[in-house]
């Protein structure tokens, strides 16, 4: 039996499907009022939340041996600060000390390569220079980190304190995920906004990697390879400049491509302005400081580890941009959606 947090977001609904492909018993934990009828039949679903002590016991009963943590928030939004530490960290926590109190659970937990944090500053002042970053990287307390970066790091050090205390875990450091689900949620939004035809582009290069591929990874780390020790994996496709990467997107998509890249300057006026909105209106702004400098100081994330542990590749751009202008046209809306 393997218990699956997350089971409703865009990497835990994948798992869940890998996961009823290979015959597995799965049990899975959802918040919303009913499980998702468009997950695979035979799911065992437990209705609750992450820090119900009590609910986690009992779904880990002693038939479940792996533990798939995918649950988390992904939130750039400053309202959101206390819910990013209240699900990541304090969730996280709750799912690490209740595979403790099962002895012999094997727990994969997502993390972020947002926990890894940034390399310094490039001391030629080259910021167009990506800036190699791998497992080993050590997170800065003297620096400044967006919120969800810091809930992701503060997460892993709740699987690290698991670890010490006996646990056997794995950790996988995915960059931004490509995959078809909700299109008002984290990574996908990207995909709305190609498909909608915005002009504006904010200039800078980012990491990204197909859903397809983390759960392939997350699965043969977690499940596959038992012997391996406790470690952290990056799981990454490519870095790609975001125009180019919103030009192709809106291509396969037939749309029409944005056009006009925000300069700098013009990126650090609208953040304040839709700052100054959001306070207003108690509305969320469309651009925060952290998505307005994303990808500024291109970082490329190191996947050898991981390529090397597991012998599998990642997919190119290109066949996951295809891949999910097909899966948007079979679903036949601009927006499929994954409940919640």
């Amino acid at each position: 039996m393997i218990f699956v947090t997350g089971g409703t977001g865009l990497i835990g609904s994948f798992v869940l499907q890998e996961l009823h492909a290979r015959g597995l018993a799965v049990r899975a934990l959802y918040r919303g009022a009913a499980a998702p009828a468009t997950a695979p039949a035979g799911i065992d679903w437990v209705r609750g939340d992450l820090l119900d002590s009590s609910l986690l016991d009992s779904a880990l009963t002693a038939d479940v041996t792996h533990v798939l943590h995918c649950a988390g928030l992904v939130s750039y939004a400053p309202q959101d600060e206390d819910a990013l530490l209240h699900v990541n960290v304090e969730g996280t926590a709750a799912v690490v000390d209740a595979c403790l109190r099962r002895p012999g659970i094997r727990l994969g937990y997502v993390s972020s390569v947002a926990a890894l944090g940034q390399p310094a500053a490039d001391p030629a002042g080259n910021s167009t220079t990506p800036r190699l970053l791998d497992e080993t990287a050590t997170w800065d307390l003297g620096a400044s980190h967006p919120a969800y970066a810091t809930s992701k790091y503060l997460a892993e050090l709740e699987v690290w304190r698991g670890i010490a205390e006996g646990l056997a875990a794995v950790i996988v450091n995915p960059s931004i995920v490509l995959g078809p689900g909700d299109w008002h949620r984290s990574s996908t939004r990207l995909l709305r906004y190609a498909y909608d035809e915005h002009r504006f582009y904010t200039q800078g290069q980012l990491n990204f990697v197909d859903v397809r591929d983390v759960v392939a990874h997350l699965l043969r780390l977690t499940l596959d390879l038992p012997a391996l020790p406790a470690a952290r994996y990056i799981l990454n496709g490519g870095l790609h400049p975001l125009g180019e990467f919103l030009t192709e997107l809106a291509a396969a998509f037939g749309r029409r491509p944005p056009t006009v890249a925000v300069p700098n300057w013009a990126a650090e006026v609208i953040w304040r302005l839709e700052y100054g909105r959001a306070l207003l209106t108690g509305g969320r702004p469309l651009i925060t400081r952290d998505t307005a400098r994303a990808g500024r100081q291109p970082v490329r994330y190191d996947a050898e580890r991981a390529m090397l542990a597991t012998g599998l590749p990642f997919r190119p751009l290109a066949e996951t941009i295809a891949w999910l202008a097909e899966a948007t046209k079979t679903n036949r809306t601009p927006h499929p959606t994954v409940v919640s």
